[in-house]
């Protein structure tokens, strides 16, 4: 079958399986559970509103109540305005501007608000996310459209697997004191690649700090503006501070997820607002707004006249703003020239200020974490791709079972690594984990090729304390419970935080509160999280170490890193299922996230149907790291 058209049904798929989950969760929910799932801010209060290009109209709004429910309101993404007096009637569609803290900015396809914006409690919803599907749509038919084409199509033959990369081996190695022996390889193999070099970063091996150079040696080496992006604004933000902190001019297209002063200086709004020609732009756009605000006087019942006043001060306020659009596309056009680097979201390397923007390279970060169809929308901007994650780590998250199963869930990275092992360079040196922490996963993940630097290889809590311990739940009745999909286990999240008040207490003789080494809980199942969190407010030992304490999925911990890891295998049965545990890559997550001690806590008879627990538990019991929960009933 051909390549695209492959994608573009698993892309297909996915969708309807998305727009699915969306329609159950919204049709039939009232605004209370919407807002609980973090489809929804209400109530809000409007803060202002100014004219933006086109006859649009840019709200700016903040949510009163429910300030801490995490929610999936981001920039870009469709949004509508409603009034909960009449949702059905009472609504306006628009697209999220900005969006930081308890405010957002939804630009409206309106010059101006209806009346029942006046009266009635008003909300936002986040509407399907209908764009980004569009943009890896459009992207997979262009690359299709292209690939038999001249100079085009060579990048996408490489990638889809027909032309070999190439490499210019005559170049010097790179060399940099800063960088270990691994790291400077990846460099070099980046500079002398013509299209395609891959970094392989387990983790804690230092990925960041060597993209970080490699794309500050590309661009003394080329003199051309690089296009860097991720799937996570996460992920973005970080690069683009540490782009900036090199000195290179680093512009953050998009909406930062972290609101950091620094951060925020990178953006396009920040940099034009200190453009040398802003001051004309702010004239003008009062001067719209005042003929608006004139216009606006006019009530809804009036004559000819009054109406033909109305209708002249409008068209003067949008002649105005036309003028406004200009002077601000110059401004943006000189912004964006002068750039050395771009950022931003896979999805977001489309957006209306860069669009039609080509570069010579584009480097792609946690690649392993990226859809492949998301991908390609970069990617037919560029002649060279830098592609750099882990695909032994977490993949992306798929929601139509069906796609994944059919190779949705093989990301490029994967198939370009298998395909050109010659691109790819593994960073061997890892600068997180104590040495026995590392051992397995390097084994089993990597090839046993990870070395740990001599700063952590041997790094303790105390003296003779053992980095690793595998504690055995099997005999002890810890059963697991079912719950609709998700499954928790009481007495093992008792047991767990039985355990590491006893830990505590132990360390609280080596450590004053405020170094007290922090500590992550974590476990693969949703439900045990809560059941978890419980657990800990109720252990009146741990509260004033609370705020050094983390609980959550192992989803939540990639990229992280703790002191102390424990986690909470859950799964205990007398049919040995292990459901998603069988997915060993989140346990390469889960079990590399600890710098000094990973304790793991689980029934060995369920795990060990699975050879890989197996081989961890041979693994604990060869460090004398092995030990059964029954050792500390009686503490």
């Amino acid at each position: 079958m051909d390549y695209f058209k492959k994608q573009l049904d698993l892309l297909k798929l996915e969708r309807e399986t998305d727009r699915q989950s969306y329609q159950q969760m919204t049709t039939t929910s009232s605004v209370a559970e919407r807002r609980a799932n973090g489809l929804t801010w209400y109530p809000i209060a409007i803060r202002g509103s100014e004219m933006s290009r086109g006859d649009y109209l840019t709200v700016e709004v903040e949510r009163t109540t429910h300030q801490d429910i995490p929610h999936q309101l981001r920039f870009g993404a469709s949004a509508m305005l409603f009034s909960n007096h009449d949702p059905k009637e009472d609504h306006l569609e628009g697209t999220i501007s900005y969006q930081g803290g308890n405010r957002l900015k939804i630009t409206l396809r309106t010059d101006e608000l209806p009346e029942w914006a006046n009266d009635g409690k008003l909300g936002i919803d986040v509407l399907f996310d209908d764009n980004s599907y569009d943009e890896m749509q459009n992207a997979l038919k262009q690359a299709d459209a292209l690939q038999d084409k001249s100079p085009e199509g060579k990048l996408i033959k490489i990638l889809t697997g027909t032309q070999k990369p190439s490499f210019h081996e005559e170049l010097a190695p790179y060399v940099n004191p800063r960088l270990n022996a691994s790291q400077q390889a990846a460099v070099t193999n980046i500079l002398r690649a013509n299209d395609l070099a891959i970094v392989h970063g387990p983790p804690g091996t230092g990925k960041t700090t060597t993209l970080v150079q490699a794309i500050k040696a590309l661009i003394q080496q080329d003199r051309q503006q690089i296009l860097v992006v991720a799937p996570s604004n996460t992920a973005v933000d970080l690069l683009s501070e540490k782009l900036s902190d090199e000195g290179l001019n680093v512009l953050r297209v998009g909406n930062p997820a972290r609101v950091s002063e620094r951060l925020t200086a990178l953006t396009l709004d920040s940099k034009v607002s200190e453009h040398s020609s802003i001051k004309e732009i702010k004239r003008l756009k009062k001067q719209a707004n005042e003929f608006r605000d004139m216009a606006h006087k006019y009530k809804r019942n009036f004559g000819k006249a009054e109406r033909e006043q109305r209708k002249a001060l409008f068209d003067e306020a949008r002649k105005i703003m036309k003028e406004v659009g200009n002077t601000e596309q110059y401004i943006i056009d000189d912004v964006i020239a002068k750039a050395q680097v771009i950022t931003a979201t896979l999805v977001g390397a489309n957006h209306y200020t860069v669009k039609n923007l080509q570069y010579h390279t584009v480097v792609i970060d946690e690649a392993g974490q990226a859809l492949e169809p998301a991908c390609w929308i970069p990617i037919l901007k560029a002649q060279k791709v830098v592609l750099a994650g882990d695909h032994c780590q977490l993949s992306p998250t798929i929601k139509s079972e069906e796609a994944a199963r059919k190779g949705f869930s093989t990301t490029l990275l994967e198939k370009c690594t298998l395909l050109y092992p010659e691109t790819v360079t593994l960073l061997e040196e890892q600068y997180r984990m104590h040495e026995t922490i590392m051992g397995y996963s390097s084994g089993i993940f990597y090839g046993d090729k990870l070395k740990a630097h001599a700063s952590v290889a041997h790094h303790l809590l105390f003296n003779n304390d053992n980095p690793l311990s595998f504690v055995d739940t099997a005999g002890c009745g810890f059963d697991e419970k079912s719950e609709g999909t998700s499954t928790t286990n009481p007495e093992e999240a008792v047991f767990l935080f039985r355990h590491l008040t006893m830990l505590v207490t132990e360390l609280s003789t080596h450590y004053q509160p405020k170094d007290f080494p922090t500590v992550a809980v974590i476990s693969p199942y949703k439900q045990q999280i809560q059941l978890l969190k419980e657990q800990l407010l109720h252990t009146p030992a741990l509260q004033p170490y609370a705020d050094k304490i983390s609980v959550n999925t192992i989803d939540s911990f990639q990229g992280q890193e703790r002191d102390i890891v424990y986690i909470s295998m859950t799964r205990s049965n007398t049919e040995n299922k292990i459901g998603f545990l069988s997915d060993t890559r989140r346990m390469n997550v889960a079990m590399t996230r600890a710098r000094k001690k990973l304790v793991v806590i689980g029934d060995s008879g369920t795990l060990s149907q699975l050879a890989f627990y197996a081989g961890f538990i041979s693994y604990a019991e060869n460090k004398n790291a092995y030990q059964s929960a029954w050792e500390f009933m009686d503490m």
